[in-house]
């Protein structure tokens, strides 16, 4: 098993898209966290008037963890990439050569993206805290660095993307096109749920915000306990043990419904 998982590892870090996708996280999480913080920030450079939506601690959350709430694409894709590329490349048979057991491949895939999204992880939220500190500091605005609670959701956040990595593997899984896969998640992730998290507490109140949090981009916020979402009242995060469960929960089924169909065909 360490040895297919050092084979997983060098073939994402033989190519260069990884690379690339991890530059423009930096650069797109640093500037939407410098935008919001300097947006959320309008009119607010005097503590006492009363223009402040958010509270600081909710403020700050929102836009230091601006990468759970908008940047979780990358990773997915990244995830997803390692799965579907094996496909496209015409390299599975080869790979299922080497490790006839789909079912080790499966995990081999899994383990491998762990330190991927972790690098993902760290690289999107700081990128996040350094604009948007940056920006905070500027306005005037407590950047709460000191705070525990906010390292605490800042350290989540990575976590929660690390995750999201691992849901890209079970998409992979699921949809084996590339182009098919990056499609669907670009759907998702950019159209489908944002519309679904603001759709369903204006329709059905307090029930459709409780079925909104369990969708899988609002279980990552829960688990950083940062939210645009929530911070403007379109829904409500479930505890950070929760979220966590549900998004690693997707994963696993997203994981088991490939292995059950996609790899149970001879490629």
């Amino acid at each position: 098993m360490i040895a297919q998982i050092g084979s997983e590892l060098r073939k994402f870090v033989s190519t260069r898209m990884g690379g690339w996708l991890l530059l423009l996280m930096v650069g797109y999480m640093a500037f939407l966290a410098a935008t919001m913080a300097f947006a959320l920030t309008g009119g607010q450079v005097d503590s006492s008037t009363p223009t402040q939506v958010l509270s600081p601690l909710a403020l700050v959350r929102a836009v230091y963890t601006i990468a759970v709430s908008l940047g979780y694409v990358f990773p997915v894709i990244v995830g997803t990439l390692a799965v579907t590329a094996e496909f496209r490349h015409h390299t599975i048979a080869t790979t299922f050569l080497f490790e006839p057991s789909r079912t080790r491949f499966v995990l081999a895939k899994f383990a491998a993206m762990v330190p991927v999204g972790l690098a993902f992880g760290v690289a999107g939220i700081g990128a996040g805290v350094g604009a948007g500190a940056g920006v905070l500091a500027i306005r005037g605005h407590a950047t709460m660095l000191n705070d525990a609670s906010v390292w605490a959701s800042i350290g989540m956040g990575v976590a929660a993307l690390t995750v999201w990595a691992l849901v890209g593997v079970g998409v992979g899984l699921m949809v084996t096109n590339q182009v098919a896969a990056v499609v669907i998640i670009l759907a998702f992730t950019q159209f489908v749920e944002p519309i679904a998290r603001m759709a369903l507490p204006a329709a059905l109140g307090a029930a459709g915000s409780k079925v909104a949090s369990f969708l899988p981009g609002a279980a990552g916020e829960s688990m950083a306990q940062g939210s645009i979402y929530s911070a403007f009242t379109t829904g409500s995060l479930l505890s950070w043990w929760q979220g966590a469960l549900v998004l690693i929960a997707y994963a696993l089924v997203f994981a088991a419904i490939g292995r059950l169909t996609t790899l149970r065909r001879d490629v």
